[in-house]
């Protein structure tokens, strides 16, 4: 069985949807200060403890606040990520993520939910090239969540600690 990073079946950002064109185009009247600040991202693990190498589910939900449709411009391709110890996606390979920026579009009140799966260990890229795999320490561990909003001058992300036995 292939072991995937993201949960969803149909969409590469791991939000499952159809595409509503009344809600995008009402929410690009908002304006993007407005949206930036409307926008609440939280995380979430299936437990706070686990073994060596037990993976780790981790859970983003992105919300909208306000009553009316918002479109949020993201800095990049990427919608949303995570990180483990603020090493995006546990690894330090270099990501391949289009440069120019996307958006994020949600529904009045719509709260988007993802799934990530983190196997418990960090990739590592040598000075050759090649990649090995490090197991997480025992300790305490932070998952973070996070939007790339461009310009905004609070951050969008939220974390939670973890510990591995």
């Amino acid at each position: 069985m292939v072991d995937r990073r993201h949960d969803s079946q149909s969409d590469r950002t791991g939000f499952d949807e159809t595409k509503n064109y009344l809600s995008e185009a009402v929410g690009r009247v908002v304006p993007r200060s407005v949206a930036r600040r409307a926008i609440e991202v939280t995380v979430s693990t299936d437990a706070a403890e686990y073994a060596p190498d037990e993976p780790v589910a981790i859970t983003v939900a992105i919300r909208n606040r306000l009553p009316v449709p918002v479109e949020v411009p993201t800095s990049t391709g990427r919608l949303w990520g995570w990180a483990v110890d603020g090493v995006v996606e546990a690894t330090d390979e270099r990501r391949y993520v289009r440069g120019e920026g996307s958006s994020l579009s949600l529904r009045a009140g719509e709260t988007k939910r993802a799934t990530a799966t983190w196997n418990g260990r960090f990739r590592r890229t040598d000075d050759d090239g090649l990649d090995r795999s490090v197991r997480a320490e025992r300790g305490d561990h932070t998952v973070s969540v996070f939007v790339p909003v461009p310009g905004a001058d609070e951050r969008h992300e939220d974390a939670t600690q973890i510990r591995i036995r």
